[in-house]
């Protein structure tokens, strides 16, 4: 297999880890939308956040955005709270009950990876393990050096 030279191993790597996520979401069964999943993650992300910073962080429009956190009130995924920074606007977060549901998708998608992940010979294993924590260093300098997250700006 060819190196992979600096400039494209970037995208190399999100689409390598965007394929993965893809097909790993296609194999595991959970009964929660998509889209819900994914806006679930968001706020285990970003904490507490506006709508519209929601919105703003999922390239979306405040409109669609209100609508999902609608579909996950009404579910009982998330809380709303009044923002201490303006009286006017709310947080939104998710309720203990989105976090187990976060929780359980994250365990179902991760159970359809491990028999695949079994397949590898120990080296390649391992080698896995260690390409985790370099991945989680290279996520841990990446939010260091980023601007405040949509979710702080503006407050």
């Amino acid at each position: 297999m060819p190196r992979v030279t600096s400039p494209s191993l970037g995208d190399e790597l999100l689409g390598v880890v965007a394929r993965l996520n893809r097909w790993a979401s296609r194999q595991a069964v959970f009964d929660v939308p998509p889209a819900q999943a994914r806006l679930l993650a968001q706020l285990d992300e970003l904490g507490p956040s506006r709508i519209g910073d929601l919105a703003q962080a999922d390239h979306t429009s405040q409109p669609t955005m209100s609508a999902q956190v609608g579909r996950l009130e009404q579910r009982g995924w998330v809380q709303r709270s009044a923002d201490p920074a303006d009286a006017r606007a709310s947080l939104i977060a998710l309720s203990p009950m989105g976090a187990e549901t976060l929780a359980s998708v994250r365990r179902a998608r991760g159970a359809v990876v491990a028999p695949v992940v079994e397949q590898l010979g120990a080296a390649d294993r391992a080698r896995l393990e260690d390409a985790v924590a370099v991945l989680r260093e290279l996520l841990a300098i990446a939010v260091a050096a980023e601007d405040p997250s949509p979710a702080t700006k503006g407050q």
